[in-house]
Order: C-alpha cells, then sequence, then structure tokens
C-alpha cells in the first residue's frame, strides 16, 4: 500500500478539540515532527480535517 509523511507545520494552539483529538490520532504532539502512515480512508479523513495544520507528501 501506499504511504505518506505527515507533518505538524502550524501549531496545535490554533485548533479546536477534535482537530487536537485528530492530531493524537495521528501522533503528531510536537511542532516539525513527521509520522509515516498508510493509506486509508480513516486516515485521509483525519488528515483532511487538519490539513491547514499539516503538510503531507507521499513516501516512495
Amino acid at each position: 500500500m501506499a504511504q505518506i509523511k505527515i507533518t505538524l507545520t502550524r501549531s496545535r494552539n490554533s485548533a479546536d478539540k477534535r482537530q487536537r483529538a485528530n492530531l493524537d490520532a495521528l501522533g503528531l504532539h510536537k511542532l516539525h515532527h513527521s509520522v509515516v502512515k498508510e493509506v486509508n480512508p480513516a486516515i485521509n479523513g483525519m488528515v483532511e480535517k487538519v490539513l491547514h495544520l499539516v503538510s503531507v507528501e507521499e513516501v516512495k
């Protein structure tokens, strides 16, 4: 399966409670922290909700 690298680029302080919960579920706790996740509908949905706080790139 394809993988994506998700990096927290903006502060969690500007996020509401649900968005912070999504960041926690993705494993993003500190600024500029990155995680690699398998692409699936659940991960895509979480990323869509916090897209203004993260950067996403495909891992080859």
